[in-house]
């Protein structure tokens, strides 16, 4: 009896497995696209990827199950060779349009632009010991970056120096002050001998046109409020070329690993103008060249 009831269970089971076997079989065969060649497609349509050829008859039935079997085969055939490329053909000559642009356009952007400005003293040196004093001096300027390290500045300074009290009393004018300004535009190449380093050295020099103007001044009463006040009695100006040279040396500043454009500098210069030796305050002394030492600190980017 126990046998009996064993075949029975056994009977069972075989019979629910394969019924699941035929439901999975059924499920499967309807979810699957038709193989059959002959079964018409529709209006538009075609098996065959662009490019593609149906020459060979025999080949029909395995071109039909690829392209059945890769669903993503068309789209990516399409892709390659139809209008779906030109929108990335049109973005690529756009980007390439915009490199050009760019590179046309490259003294103008601002990693090409050079400007800096300082300010500091100045000391006379050579023959200007018994006509000028120490005094300060302002300069500012602007220009390009033509390579890594070289560039060219178009820059304006203004120098203001005292007179020795010995010069104001030889000058004849009853004088008891006086000054002398020169300001200058030139044209001074840069050149850093070591542009990728957090400190560098760098060389300069160039020059252009200086006036120099030297004043006589007296004290006169009074303001508006009653305090004397300073009155030119005096004085005489020129108009000539001068050079400039000298080095100096920068720290870079900013950026994650100091490595911004912006540059703190220091430097000396020698200033050489060329102005007259005979002038009608001095009768025949022979003031000739100014010549300084202008010393700066500022800021360069």
């Amino acid at each position: 009896m126990s046998s009996l009831r064993w075949m029975s269970l056994m009977r069972r089971v075989c019979f629910l497995s394969g019924a699941a076997v035929l439901a999975v079989g059924f499920a499967s065969a309807q979810s699957s696209p038709s193989l059959n060649p002959s079964t018409p497609n529709p209006p538009g349509t075609s098996l065959f990827a662009a490019g593609e050829s149906s020459s060979n008859p025999s080949q029909t039935n395995s071109n039909s199950f690829e392209s059945s079997s890769n669903p993503f085969q068309l789209a990516s055939d399409d892709a390659v060779g139809g209008d779906s490329a030109l929108p990335a053909a049109s973005a690529t000559g756009g980007s390439g349009a915009g490199q050009s642009g760019r590179e046309n356009g490259r003294f103008y952007s601002p990693s090409h632009i050079a400007i800096d400005a300082g300010a500091g003293f100045n000391s006379p040196i050579g023959n200007d010991g018994p006509y000028i004093t120490w005094g300060g001096n302002f300069t500012v300027g602007g220009g390009l970056h033509f390579a890594r390290g070289i560039s060219l500045l178009a820059e304006y300074q203004l120098l203001d120096n005292k007179l020795p009290g010995s010069f104001i009393a030889a000058s004849g004018t009853g004088a008891t002050g006086g000054s002398s300004h020169i300001w200058g535009l030139t044209l001074d190449p840069v050149i850093d001998l070591a542009p990728k380093r957090t400190n560098s050295i760098y060389v300069t020099g160039g020059g252009g046109f200086y006036r120099k103007l030297t004043s006589f001044t007296v004290q006169v009463c009074c303001d508006f409020y009653g305090y004397y006040v300073n009155e030119v009695a005096a004085h005489f100006s020129s108009n000539q070329g001068g050079l400039n040279f000298g080095a100096g040396f920068t720290h870079r500043i900013g950026g994650s690993y100091s490595d911004g454009n912006m540059k703190l500098f220091a430097e000396a210069r020698y200033l050489w103008v060329n102005t007259p030796r005979y002038n009608a305050f001095t009768g025949t002394t022979p003031i000739g060249a100014t010549e300084l030492l202008p010393v700066q600190f500022g800021v360069r980017w």
